[in-house]
């Protein structure tokens, strides 16, 4: 669209990486200011997950409500995308999405946070971030695709799924988002600045679909159309680092090089940034696993709480929806059940 009417002098996937770079940045300067995670709207301290859920949800109901208007505008178009397919893998998308939630209970933040948290001077996250960013690449390409290859293609057909990603689907799916968001917003008083970073994080992902999907579209040099994520964005970024002279840089490298900018400049501005690292070779152990736990559920599931909880579920797609349930029961569980008590203190 944009391409159409103004010469940029850039390629469409340049276009594509500055546009990942801008959303990025807001993403990392919101999630970092407001403490953004889902982990902590169901797994984290008792007198802060009503506060963690309002913003989460305040950046959901956003998502839901303007890819809704964007969509009945022509600013969105996701056709052919895989979230919009009848054909769901369930049991790949649970299981993926179970693993991920314990995982991100066990390194105490999902991969938004993790990575928004190494640019603010913390080595668990950026050790924790390797080991997703690779056990996610050998579950897409590697040793471990066989394994997703097998479980994808486990499907179940649901016919009403394009019901679902219709406006008046969307519509009926936004309204309770909405209303949840608003009751906890006014029962938990997040701050009004959380809110607006919710609402600027909400923004951001549907920003990426118009951006990918519509207006920097190249009709000749289609690019991928995507939108804030952390799992397909993080391999990327891997495989972009290892052999940039392969694979140029895309939405997905210039997304996570923005949230690391954004969440560094923000921390900086705060006074937050400082070094924190590994108490013990347990603690490290238990990060590590639980990286390797978010990167192949992360996969499996069609992305983490961002790429699937967020982006995925605001254009009304039934795998995605599937997915983030799928993670927020994982997290409750590891974060509620006896059996996790001693795995992951509350000083880890």
């Amino acid at each position: 669209m944009l391409l159409e009417m103004y010469d940029f002098g850039l390629e469409a996937r340049s276009l594509h990486l500055i546009a990942g770079l801008v959303l990025g940045l807001v993403f990392g300067i919101a999630a970092q200011a407001s403490r953004f995670c889902l982990r902590r709207a169901v797994a984290g301290p008792v007198e802060e997950r009503g506060s963690a859920a309002a913003v989460w949800l305040s950046a959901l109901a956003t998502a839901i409500a303007g890819f809704g208007i964007l969509s009945a505008t022509g600013l969105v178009d996701l056709g052919g995308h895989r979230f919009l397919s009848s054909e769901i893998p369930v049991t790949a998308i649970i299981l993926g999405g179970l693993a991920f939630g314990v995982g991100m209970v066990l390194t105490r933040g999902c991969a938004s946070r993790l990575t928004v948290l190494s640019a603010t001077g913390n080595l668990r996250a950026l050790v924790v971030l390797l080991a997703f960013a690779v056990t996610a690449h050998a579950t897409l390409k590697g040793i471990v695709a066989p394994v997703r290859v097998n479980l994808s293609a486990m499907t179940v057909d649901f016919p009403l799924a394009a019901v679902a990603q219709t406006p008046f689907g969307i519509a009926l799916f936004a309204v309770p988002v909405i209303l949840a968001a608003g009751v906890l917003v006014w029962r938990t008083r997040p701050g009004v600045l959380n809110v607006v970073f919710g609402i600027a994080i909400g923004l951001v992902a549907i920003g990426g679909w118009a951006a990918t999907s519509v207006l920097l579209l190249d009709e000749f040099d289609p690019m991928p159309v995507q939108s804030a994520a952390f799992t397909s964005t993080w391999s990327d970024t891997l495989f972009w680092t290892i052999a940039s002279t392969a694979t140029p840089a895309g939405f997905g490298v210039g997304f996570v090089g923005g949230v690391l900018a954004g969440s560094f400049l923000s921390a900086t501005i705060r006074r937050e940034l400082r070094l924190e690292s590994f108490e013990t070779a347990g603690q490290t152990l238990r990060y590590v696993a639980g990286g390797m736990m978010m990167g192949f559920g992360g996969v499996l599931a069609g992305g983490c709480t961002v790429g699937a909880g967020l982006s995925g579920v605001a254009t009304g797609s039934i795998a995605a929806i599937l997915a983030l349930v799928s993670i927020a029961l994982g997290g409750w569980a590891a974060g509620n059940l006896n059996w996790t008590r001693r795995a992951v203190p509350a000083t880890a």
